[in-house]
């Protein structure tokens, strides 16, 4: 990370002076813009989700990410399918070929004599199929698929109109700024997006399926089933990871704009490590959900990041001593 430039006001006015209400107005309309924005993108992710289930449902194919690939079948009587059961060949001989393959088996009957002969006929899984989903979502209640619904719409809104209500927040803060200290700015956010969603797509191909994996494993040792979830449940549980986590990634700004302030240094970051091992684990807790495996799923990136943020800190402290004379080239 780059240093960002000093937060030193410049002679330039940043804009015209305008009375406290006139402020307000203009707040007013960017909240307004900014909820249209929302509600705009809310009406689109509804018409969409399905899709944007199914992109919450992909963690599922993965809690396996880590095991070898073993063949499988689902049962399937009517539309209703039961498994998927983990087999081999000699169990099962007529597995298609293949190292893996996951099929559906479709049953149904068929008259040989004066004999109703049950019949499997197989018709081989595409990999994005739910039917290879180890883990079942279910709604539970008439309401629930509502509110379901109504949450993954919700979250899907907010990222998809993000460019618009950003800007339009924008717009009333940065009048407020002066050149240089929007330069500023726009570096700090540059680096606040990024990490953002280094956090979110680090949570969404990695650890949460590490995770996943981890809570069904926990519950069959426990000697429960773990493969029927509710789907609010899940929805709520995948949603506060991804963003608790995106959230999270954000703590190296907040260190490194405190040293760039001059209330910390990177002699005093070293000294605080144990107590930030605790934040770390409390952070877990807060932005995610208040369990030992996500808490230290999240507590392990965030400690790194502190740590790099302490060799940061000490480089900016090198340049500036050089730049001083206080240290040779």
């Amino acid at each position: 990370m780059s240093e960002p430039e000093e937060f030193s006001p410049e002679a330039e006015e940043a804009a015209p002076k305008k009375s406290f209400w006139a402020h307000l107005d203009d707040l007013r309309k960017a909240v307004v813009r900014s909820a249209i924005a929302v509600g705009i993108a809310l009406v689109a992710c509804l018409l969409l989700d399905d899709k944007l289930v199914g992109i919450l449902e992909y963690p599922l194919h993965r809690i396996d990410i880590f095991e070898q690939a073993k063949p499988s079948i689902t049962l399937q009587i009517g539309d209703a399918k039961i498994g998927p059961y983990t087999v081999t060949r000699e169990q099962f001989p007529a597995l298609p070929p293949g190292e893996a393959p996951q099929v559906v088996f479709q049953l149904g009957t068929m008259q040989v004599g004066q004999e109703q002969v049950v019949t499997l006929k197989a018709v081989p899984a595409k990999p994005g199929d739910k039917a290879n989903l180890r883990v079942r979502l279910h709604n539970l209640s008439p309401t629930e698929a509502f509110f379901v619904a109504f949450r993954v719409a919700l979250y899907g809104a907010f990222v998809l109109s993000a460019p618009f209500w950003l800007y339009f927040m924008g717009q009333f803060f940065l009048p407020a700024l002066h050149r240089g200290e929007r330069r500023t700015f726009f570096a700090w956010f540059g680096w606040g997006v990024v990490l953002f969603f280094t956090g979110v797509l680090l949570t969404y191909f990695l650890l949460l399926p590490i995770a996943l994996k981890a809570s069904m494993t926990y519950s069959e040792m426990l000697g429960f089933n773990a493969t029927d979830w509710r789907a609010e449940e899940y929805v709520s549980f995948v949603t506060k990871f991804i963003f608790g986590m995106g959230l999270g990634f954000q703590f190296p700004i907040v260190v490194l704009i405190l040293v760039k302030l001059g209330m910390l240094t990177h002699q005093q970051l070293a000294q605080y490590r144990r107590h930030v091992i605790v934040l770390c684990l409390i952070l877990g807790a807060v932005l995610t959900t208040p369990e030992v495996i996500t808490q230290i799923a999240m507590a392990v990136p965030l400690y790194i990041l502190y740590e790099v943020s302490i060799w940061i800190a000490w480089y900016w402290d090198r340049k500036k001593r050089r730049a001083a004379g206080i240290i040779e080239v």
